[in-house]
């Protein structure tokens, strides 16, 4: 089977040194593999999506030399095969419609109950999955062996919200398999996540990809660097950017590497890719110098947020 592989962000701001982690995490692995490298929009919540993020967010891969072998797949544009996938749920008795609140689910020590507490009424009402009992486990190639207790640890969770966007777990299930993803690269801060969207995968009869989440980068404070208040930028030397991501990634002898430029360095790095080196922790401390100097210098590419 061909490694399918892929990079999905939310168009919630630029990108950052825990979001290059993650692309050229994922494009390593695919391109070493020979196999294709996509690219997601996730924006299903479009409350949390920024006008023209998306857009800078696909010059600043360009610029670094990551490109996508297909045109950019957009959640936004994809509610008829989340719908399709509910209805399948549905009609299999394994998703419910529920009126509880978050109040309902605070009763309940923030796990939903099992049964709806509300009388459902119109259409004012979310989507939730009927988790079974029983263990749901993986083994990712990075982290090891991961096992949740889905019951107990989440409870039924929602497909689908009271006002209308579709939940992330349905809506990155049902995207990986339509673009055949075989490899799931990602941050482990989503290692929690996995059972969830395996069950989905079980429950729809589509297969389950490999898994490898990457350590999230933290600030000084260990707070997850994409929420961090500063030090998000990139710079705009992309190679520069690449080497210092190499080095994260524990790929030392690329990083190193006296290439001529960011396609050789992206060359060597492929060629001399080294999975063993990863780190296996599940945070990583972002590269302060680096940081600092983002955080007073912009990046240079376009601001297209007032583009017609």
């Amino acid at each position: 089977m061909r490694h399918v592989g892929r990079f999905a962000p939310s168009p919630t701001g630029d990108l950052h040194w825990g979001s290059l982690l993650v692309a050229l995490g994922s494009w390593l692995e695919a391109r070493a593999a020979g196999g294709r490298w996509l690219l997601r929009i996730e924006d299903v919540d479009t409350l949390r999506a920024v006008p023209g993020a998306a857009a800078r967010q696909q010059a600043q891969l360009v610029a670094l030399g990551l490109i996508a072998d297909a045109p950019p797949w957009v959640q936004s544009a994809r509610g008829e095969a989340y719908a399709q996938a509910l209805q399948r749920l549905a009609q299999a008795g394994h998703a419910y419609p529920c009126a509880c609140t978050r109040g309902d689910l605070a009763d309940h020590g923030g796990v939903h109950p099992s049964r709806c507490v509300r009388p459902v009424r119109g259409d004012a009402h979310a989507w939730r999955l009927r988790v079974p009992a029983g263990i749901t486990a993986f083994d990712d190639a990075l982290q090891g062996r991961f096992e949740q207790n889905l019951r107990q640890a989440v409870g039924d969770f929602v497909l689908r919200r009271t006002d209308g966007p579709w939940a992330y777990q349905l809506a990155v299930v049902v995207d990986d398999a339509a673009a055949g993803v075989t490899d799931v690269v990602r941050g482990a801060d989503l290692l929690d996540s996995t059972p969830r969207q395996i069950l989905l995968q079980r429950l729809l009869g589509l297969p389950t990809p490999r898994y490898l989440h990457l350590p999230v980068l933290v600030d000084a404070t260990g707070q997850k660097l994409s929420k961090s208040a500063g030090a998000t930028a990139l710079p705009a030397d992309s190679a520069r950017a690449l080497r210092v991501a190499l080095r994260l990634l524990g790929q030392t002898a690329a990083a190193a590497a006296p290439a001529r430029d960011r396609a050789a360095l992206l060359a060597h790095a492929v060629k001399h890719y080294d999975r063993a080196g990863l780190p296996r922790a599940r945070t990583l401390a972002a590269p302060q110098t680096d940081a600092v100097e983002a955080a007073r210098t912009l990046a240079a590419f376009p601001d297209t947020r007032n583009a017609p």
